[in-house]
């Protein structure tokens, strides 16, 4: 796994206890929404499997928990089905540094239309806590969470758009530093900066 790849809820997101108030989810403990994550990657670690042989390895029931976190792994082309010397279609894990940088890209919103659209007056500082967050949490480190964001600032036109105290890109990503060192979660950040990001669309 990445060095601090925090198990996303495969509900909602959330990387840690506090769910969406709708998702399906909530009142699961952690420590059995890690476990499904650690039940699929502990497996595929001993080597690529087929789809069966990966949920009868699974330590316990397969349950929904564990299917929608096979699911997430999936999406974000964590586990990549691929064919064995016979030519069996099989799963296997990616390398940290190759989910990294498919991960650069944000899959999911609401980064997404914050990596995508760039953000606007209003949204600054939400969206720059997102980014760095988002990238600490897919497990750059500081220095390569630093180069992504600030590339961000400039190729988004979020720079250009001008609205921020700071000098440069550079000393603006500077400033979200504690961000990125106390590991604080991207979301809620990211969804009150889509919401303006929407409103300006």
């Amino acid at each position: 796994m990445a060095r601090y790849f925090k198990y996303p809820c495969p509900g909602c997101r959330s990387t840690n206890d506090l769910h969406d108030f709708d998702c399906k989810f909530t009142g699961t403990p952690w420590f059995d929404v890690e476990k499904a994550y650690t039940d699929i990657v502990g497996a595929l670690a001993d080597g690529a499997k087929a789809e069966d042989e990966l949920r009868a390895a699974a330590h316990g029931d397969w349950d929904s928990l564990h299917q929608a976190a096979f699911q997430e792994l999936r999406a974000t082309r964590r586990v990549d089905e691929t064919t064995d010397e016979s030519g069996r279609e099989v799963l296997e894990l990616v390398t940290p540094d190759e989910y990294r940088e498919r991960l650069a890209h944000p899959p999911h919103d609401p980064v997404k239309t914050i990596y995508e659209e760039g953000s606007v007056p209003g949204a600054h500082d939400n969206s720059v806590f997102a980014m760095v967050a988002y990238y600490e949490m897919i497990g750059l480190s500081w220095e390569e969470t630093r180069e992504k964001v600030v590339d961000w600032l400039v190729e988004s036109g979020t720079w250009q758009r001008g609205g921020f105290e700071e000098e440069s890109p550079e000393e603006l990503v500077d400033s979200k530093r504690h961000v990125h060192e106390q590991g604080y979660g991207w979301k809620e950040k990211a969804k009150a900066a889509k919401a303006v990001i929407d409103r300006r669309a």
